[in-house]
């Protein structure tokens, strides 16, 4: 989802709620209307590493891998990332090949499988900084090219070098240092 739209999205909210929350009369004793949280709601899109699920779930399986709980993708979509993952990188053309992790394709696949973001409470928080890796995600991390290292680079990050780099290596905007640390828009 692009910058601009999750802006979009944040303005309508904030909007509705301060529609919801507005009340023009202040002697009233009534409470305030809210939004209506009645009723069944269905989880239709998830996207904790969206890279790795555009990529590795299939077009006829996109709607499935988004309703699945993370408990169960695992189980449900790793040899499908797996095919995938072989199909698309020749660092992984034969057993026993690992990429930089020491991961081979079925257990690197089996870790993207379950679409979450993991959190270090007690450590640095990097998605890879060479040493620490999905311990979280600082705003600064090229999370793009150490995906693609990964899928591309074998063993050692020099396979495919070519592959294995988006070649954007900053924000074009600095980050802020305070809250809420996003560059400011164009």
């Amino acid at each position: 989802m692009k910058l601009n739209t999750i802006k979009l999205y944040a303005i309508a909210a904030l909007i509705a709620l301060t529609a919801y929350n507005c009340n023009n009369d202040d002697d009233s004793n009534t409470e305030p209307i809210g939004p209506d949280f009645s009723g069944t709601y269905i989880q239709e899109d998830q996207m904790g590493r969206p890279a790795v699920n555009t990529v590795f779930v299939s077009s006829s399986s996109k709607d499935d891998f988004n309703t699945t709980i993370p408990s169960n993708q695992g189980a449900a979509f790793q040899t499908m990332f797996q095919t995938n993952l072989e199909a698309l990188s020749p660092a992984y053309a034969n057993p026993g090949d690992t990429n930089a992790l020491g991961l081979d394709s079925a257990t690197f696949t089996g870790l993207l499988a379950t679409d979450v973001l993991n959190v270090s409470l007690d450590g640095t928080t990097t998605f890879y900084d060479g040493t620490n890796v999905l311990t979280g995600r600082a705003l600064a991390d090229d999370v793009i090219t150490v995906e693609l290292l990964l899928i591309f680079g074998g063993e050692d990050f020099s396979e495919n070098p070519t592959l294995s780099n988006d070649n954007v290596d900053a924000n074009d905007k600095e980050f802020l240092t305070s809250f809420p640390y996003l560059a400011s828009p164009w």
